[in-house]
């Protein structure tokens, strides 16, 4: 459980931002400057709020009322910054059990071993920061910081430098550290994508208030506004259970009232709930159910709403059978051709290879540590 009650004035930039949350996977969304790394500041003690009440499980870490205000040093906080911040004097192993020394007075979470497992960093052991790629550097990171026994793990926007395949590299061991140690952990971004794959609830934020909070496929709405990065960066989040994996053809078929979805990659056990995150502009509309066509995935809804501005292209918000929303951005000329409306049954289509590339990045991986088990790394 996390309580959050902050209240910091800094220029003509106020950020005062409430939220209780009881996930283990939080992510706090917006754009830049929106006072999502400043709300880490306070939860790690590197920033002091004017005023306000922050708790963590039972202990409160800052009251102003109360004259309460922990040292950073005693929150048994683990942060994961942008830069890995790894010493490069030292080795990996090195790095990693300097972020023992910090937890050696702190119960038992996870061993040395244990850690490198996870995060697959057992073949880096013996290299230096400057040796290593991006990602890597960042799961060694991650490593250290778990092994210095936190109650809560805090990640900074920790890829943003990386280029999105060694961000699709690396998003499953944050998964996989969440599954298997249970630890909880919040993840600031302003990537609408590595949200939805993570958390279980999200606090969107917009000049340092909360704008939203919620499920991710409730509050990371369509909407290219809430992104931050352009219309054509919007995209929807849409909940389904895994039905079945299709070896033969490296699928994994997933249910959902609206139509089945398939996803390229295995993902998941059957009956389990997976987010499935589409791009507007990797989605096409049809009037009637589409015959002898490429694309395997046909969701079934109702058009919400149609926006159109001076561009080509028109916002159809569409509600789909069952639940959820998804958006499309098609040319003004498709929906006047089409003579599209609101109220109209539509059919939604998206190629297999447009979903969620987190099922690639789960491949990539698995191979690559098959090749590093068999010394070909």
């Amino acid at each position: 459980m996390i309580r959050f009650d902050a209240e910091l004035p800094r220029g003509e930039f106020r950020f005062a931002l409430s939220f209780e949350a009881d996930t283990g996977a939080l992510a706090l969304f917006g754009p830049s400057g929106s006072g999502k790394s400043t709300a880490l500041g306070v939860l790690s003690g590197l920033v002091r709020p004017l005023k306000g009440r922050v708790q963590v499980g039972d202990e409160v870490l800052f009251d102003s009322a109360a004259g309460i205000n922990v040292p950073p040093h005693q929150r048994r906080i683990g942060l994961v910054f942008q830069d890995a911040l790894l010493l490069p004097h030292l080795d990996v192993r090195q790095n990693l059990l300097y972020g023992r020394w910090f937890g050696r007075n702190r119960a038992q979470v996870v061993e040395l071993d244990e850690v490198c497992e996870l995060l697959g960093i057992s073949h880096l052991l013996q290299r230096r920061p400057a040796g290593l790629s991006g990602g890597e550097r960042q799961r060694v990171a991650i490593g250290r910081a778990l092994l210095s026994r936190p109650r809560l793990l805090l990640f900074d926007e920790p890829f943003a430098s990386l280029d999105y395949a060694r961000r699709m590299e690396v998003l499953p061991y944050i998964l996989r550290l969440h599954e298997r140690t249970g630890i909880p952990f919040i993840y600031v971004s302003h990537a609408i994508d590595e949200v939805a794959r993570l958390a279980d609830q999200v606090v969107v934020l917009e000049q340092g208030r909360r704008k939203a909070f919620g499920p991710p496929g409730e509050v990371l709405a369509p909407d290219w506004a809430s992104a931050g990065e352009g219309r054509l960066a919007a995209v929807s989040v849409i909940e389904a259970v895994v039905r079945e994996h299709d070896l033969r053809y490296g699928l994994t078929m997933l249910e959902h009232p609206a139509g089945p979805i398939s996803v390229p990659g295995r993902i998941g056990e059957p009956g389990r709930v997976h987010r499935v995150i589409v791009r507007a502009l990797d989605v096409g509309l049809a009037v009637q159910r589409p015959r002898d066509v490429s694309f395997r995935t046909v969701l079934r809804g109702t058009i919400r709403a149609i926006d159109r501005d001076d561009s080509p292209l028109a916002r159809v918000e569409i509600a789909l059978l069952g639940s959820g929303r998804l958006v499309a951005l098609v040319t003004r000329h498709s929906v006047d051709a089409l003579a599209l409306d609101a109220g109209d049954e539509i059919f939604a289509m998206v190629k297999a290879v447009a979903l969620d590339d987190r099922a690639l990045a789960l491949t990539i991986h698995a191979r690559t540590s098959t090749r590093q088990a068999n010394g070909n790394g």
